[in-house]
């Protein structure tokens, strides 16, 4: 298998320890492309840094609605330069997270428009970070749909609101949960959704897919997610890996780019 996990955290010191051995074994593990998602600008001088080190890793970087209340004009111009590298991929991770409401839900659209218009001025995919707030989510999206391309990571969301984003130009990404006794909407999702707006993601260090929870998540662990979206396509998992590889380039525009 060659698959492309979409959504990774190798930046995090849960992989202080050991990140340059699980980065060199990702090819030998199945793994050959990893997108490297910074939450703040911290970490996302650190994913442009580990993209630049390593040929198979690319770059998305933004602020996370948890961060939303730091965001700076100057942050924003900081985040606009660092979108012009060669191995950038997208804006993100961006959103809406009423969960945890680490910053004030005004303050958190705000910031998500910012970074939406920011995209669409430069042409960019988007990796879309919602929780609890699809409907202002997509309020915002209809308003900024002209060109909208991206993600929605880790998608929670019910079937209706996942075709109208697919409708609107984006992916819908499934992970670890897809392998969840209790992920009744991601296996509707999967199912019912066209095969070539899916992606598969790991959110490493997160969302350690079954049997392995309570382990730290890894990309190599992807493949237990491949092999659950195979299951429930009735498809070979090679099959799944060829598919949401080639979407996972499309997604991220490096056609012509990746060999």
């Amino acid at each position: 298998m060659e698959l492309f996990d979409t959504h990774t955290h190798l930046t995090d010191e849960a992989f202080g320890a050991d990140r340059c051995e699980i980065i060199n074994t990702l090819n030998e593990n199945g793994v050959r492309y990893v997108t490297d998602v910074g939450c703040d600008l911290r970490d996302a001088y650190k994913s442009v840094e580990l993209a630049e080190k390593y040929p198979f890793i690319y770059a998305a970087v933004g602020m996370h609605p948890h961060y939303a209340s730091e965001m700076t004009d100057e942050m924003l111009f900081s985040l606009e330069k660092l979108l012009a590298h060669e191995k950038v991929v997208a804006l993100g991770e961006i959103g809406l997270d009423y969960h945890y409401d680490l910053s004030k839900r005004d303050v958190q659209r705000h910031c998500f428009v910012q970074q939406l218009e920011l995209a669409q001025q430069l042409n960019m995919p988007v990796v879309l970070h919602i929780r609890e707030a699809f409907g202002d989510c997509m309020d915002i999206l209809r308003a900024h749909k002209n060109g909208l391309k991206g993600v929605m990571h880790c998608y929670s969301g019910s079937l209706e609101t996942a075709r109208e984003c697919v409708d609107m130009g984006l992916y819908i990404a499934f992970g670890g949960a897809l392998t969840f006794k209790n992920a009744q909407k991601q296996l509707e999702n999967i199912c019912a959704l066209p095969l070539d707006r899916i992606v598969l993601e790991t959110d490493c260090p997160y969302l350690t897919p079954v049997p392995l929870r309570g382990k730290r998540n890894e990309p190599k662990f992807i493949a237990y997610t491949a092999r659950k979206a195979a299951e429930l396509l009735n498809m070979d998992v090679e099959d799944i890996a060829a598919v949401t590889t080639a979407n996972a380039i499309k997604l991220f525009e490096l056609d012509g780019v990746l060999s």
